[in-house]
């Protein structure tokens, strides 16, 4: 993240503004010194301020370098939805860069959003996905849950999920939210960390 001063903070976000071609609206910034000055003289404001592109470049570049490093070429498109940031990674060594039940995958996301986090200084919501392999991924989980969630509902008896990372079980967490008589919770450490798909009385 990148250091600017300036006389006076609304002066200097336009100027940073201007300078990273963005509205001022579109940055993100933290107060670094704030100087009323003598009698009011020579007053000063020094920030760290970044905008939506410098995590685009970021991201560009520290995937690009990675990737490099692995002997691996890939395509990389970045979208930016409501508050996540997706990161499409196109490559003919799909099943490499996936790996086993997705663990590498899941890797070089945590490498990122840690990457990410501390460059800008604050928590970004990234996905890394591979070839649609989240996407489908998720859509199968929440298949998952939707039958294991009926039986629980029938049968009234508590349901354990196989282990899986933060992201998968959020998924199931929030499309089983509204669901009637069931509740989710997260048990275990680590690697083994999974999902219980209760049941709750209304």
């Amino acid at each position: 993240m990148e250091t600017f001063s300036g006389k006076n903070l609304e002066d200097l976000l336009v100027k940073v503004a201007t300078e990273k071609e963005c509205q001022v609206s579109d940055l993100k910034y933290e107060i670094i010194e704030e100087k009323k000055g003598v009698l009011g003289l020579n007053p000063s404001v020094t920030i760290k301020a970044y905008a939506p592109m410098d995590v685009t470049e970021f991201i560009f570049d520290y995937l690009g370098n990675f990737f490099t490093n692995m002997d691996i070429d890939v395509e990389i498109e970045i979208f930016e939805l409501d508050s996540l940031i997706k990161v499409v990674v196109d490559t003919d060594k799909n099943a490499m860069v996936i790996g086993k039940s997705g663990r590498t995958l899941h890797s070089i996301n945590n490498v990122l959003k840690t990457a990410l986090n501390s460059e800008f200084n604050t928590r970004l919501n990234v996905l890394v996905d591979v070839n649609n392999y989240k996407e489908n991924r998720y859509r199968k989980l929440k298949s998952l849950a939707k039958r294991v969630a009926i039986n629980v509902q029938k049968t009234k008896i508590d349901a354990a999920l196989d282990p899986m990372p933060n992201d998968e079980r959020k998924v199931i967490h929030q499309y089983l939210t509204n669901f009637k008589n069931v509740k989710t919770e997260s048990e275990g450490q680590g690697i083994s960390r999974h999902l219980v798909i209760k049941y709750k009385e209304q």
